[in-house]
C-alpha cells in the first residue's frame, strides 16, 4: 500500500461509516414518509429530495472507496493525481454528508417526523 498518514486512513474509514449510516437514514426517512403519508403533492418533492440525497451520498461513498483501493494497490507510491483526487473526494464526501444530514433533518421537520 502506498503510505498514507494514519490520520488520513482514519478519516477515510470514519467518513465511509458516516456516509453509510446517512444513506441508511435517508432511505429509512424516505420509506417512513411513503408509508405514513403516501405519494401526495406535498410529499413528492420531499421524497425526490431524499432520493437525490441518497444518490449523492452513494456517489461519494463509491468514489472514496475506489480511490482508497487504488491508492492501496499503488506501489511503491500512489500517483500524485490519484492522491489529489482522494483528498478532494474526502472534502466532497464531508460536504455531501453535512448537506445530506441537513436535508434529512429538514424533511423530518417539515413533516413533523422528529
Amino acid at each position: 500500500m502506498a503510505k498514507l498518514p494514519g490520520e488520513t486512513k482514519s478519516t477515510i474509514l470514519n467518513l465511509l461509516g458516516q456516509l453509510a449510516e446517512l444513506i441508511d437514514e435517508a432511505a429509512a426517512t424516505e420509506s417512513g414518509i411513503a408509508e405514513q403519508f403516501g405519494e401526495t403533492e406535498i410529499t413528492i418533492s420531499t421524497l425526490d429530495d431524499l432520493q437525490n440525497v441518497r444518490e449523492r451520498l452513494r456517489n461519494s461513498y463509491t468514489r472514496l472507496c475506489r480511490l482508497f483501493l487504488q491508492v492501496s494497490e499503488s506501489q511503491p507510491i500512489a500517483p500524485a493525481a490519484v492522491l489529489d483526487l482522494l483528498y478532494l473526494s474526502i472534502e466532497e464526501g464531508q460536504a455531501n454528508l453535512d448537506a445530506g444530514d441537513a436535508s434529512i433533518r429538514e424533511a423530518k421537520t417539515d413533516l413533523d417526523l422528529l
